[in-house]
């Protein structure tokens, strides 16, 4: 297989790439907990449920079309299907529309369930394709409905997590991821000098690593302050031991998806925001740190179900 080309000239305007990719984000997830916090259920279920597959969606068409460029087989329209698919019924099952029971355990069987099913779609797809890369297809298809999707629905988990008031738990989850990037960036701007992993994303620093840990763990402590009785469980102890899962997190999902472009050879993994890129790179720290934010809530904050 050939290498992958090289990478076009990074952006010299980087304050006005941050403030066009904060606004975005800022957008985006303002949108996410306006629906949660929508006055009418069904309202606020519609436009939470819509939200995510139109993300899922996006990011999946993003993900197919980088295999592609690299020469790489998928099936991109059943994985496609498969992704709203695990994100609609995950939100009928979790949001109690099936009145079956909303336990940890329960939910995740039944996610696990669509995940079999599509698997064995996927080898029955093979059966009708007259590619000879059915193992290569078949491994690109699962892998894209495993990253954004499958990651992705963890934000609906932790949402509808029984016991607690999840959606505050969601706000606070998005608020230090985003406060992780943000001082990332500023830090790596101001002081960066040492590089993190050059042969991944050049412009990563060990100086933008503290930043973005220090922002993360500041952000953590205020909100915990802040919210009090409405984050379960949580104290201060809790708030910075997060911080630092979710500013570490945050890091290594962003490299994650530097990865998969650098492969192909594209700066940004769309067009959709010019100057900016594609909903990938918004969606990489997040898509990286809900399931760490679930698991601490689950096996850490409450006891598991």
């Amino acid at each position: 297989m050939a290498d992958a080309p090289p990478l076009p000239a990074p952006t010299t305007d980087r304050a006005a790439v941050f403030r066009r990719r904060l606004a975005s984000s800022l957008v985006l997830w303002a949108a996410v907990v306006g629906a949660l916090f929508a006055p009418h259920p069904v309202v606020a279920g519609t436009c939470f449920a819509g939200i995510l597959m139109v993300l899922a969606g996006l990011g999946l068409w993003e993900f197919y079309g980088l295999v592609r460029q690299r020469g790489l087989e998928c099936f991109r329209g059943w994985g496609m299907l498969a992704g709203w698919l695990l994100i609609s019924s995950s939100f009928v099952y979790l949001s109690g529309l099936t009145g079956a029971p909303r336990l940890p355990a329960k939910a995740n069987d039944f996610e696990t369930g669509i995940l079999v099913i599509f698997v064995l779609g996927l080898c029955l797809r093979q059966l009708v394709t007259r590619s000879s890369a059915g193992l290569l297809a078949i491994s690109t298809t699962l892998f894209g409905l495993m990253y954004v999707p499958w990651l992705l629905n963890f934000i609906q988990k932790i949402n509808f997590f029984p016991g607690v008031e999840g959606r505050w738990y969601l706000v606070y989850f998005l608020v230090v991821t985003k406060f992780s990037d943000t001082g990332a960036y500023v830090a790596g701007s101001l002081f960066g000098r040492h590089k993190m992993a050059p042969h991944i994303s050049p412009g990563k620093t060990w100086e933008g690593f503290a930043g973005a840990v220090t922002f993360s763990v500041a952000a953590s402590l205020a909100l915990v302050h802040l919210a009090g009785a409405r984050l379960a469980g949580m104290h201060a102890g809790h708030a910075v031991v997060l911080g630092l899962i979710l500013a570490v997190g945050a890091v290594v999902g962003d490299l994650i998806e530097s990865l998969f472009k650098r492969e192909v050879g594209v700066k940004d993994s769309g067009r959709m925001f010019p100057g900016i890129g594609g909903i990938l790179d918004l969606l990489d720290s997040i898509l990286f740190n809900a399931p760490l934010m679930y698991l601490y809530l689950r096996h850490v904050l409450t006891r598991p179900g």
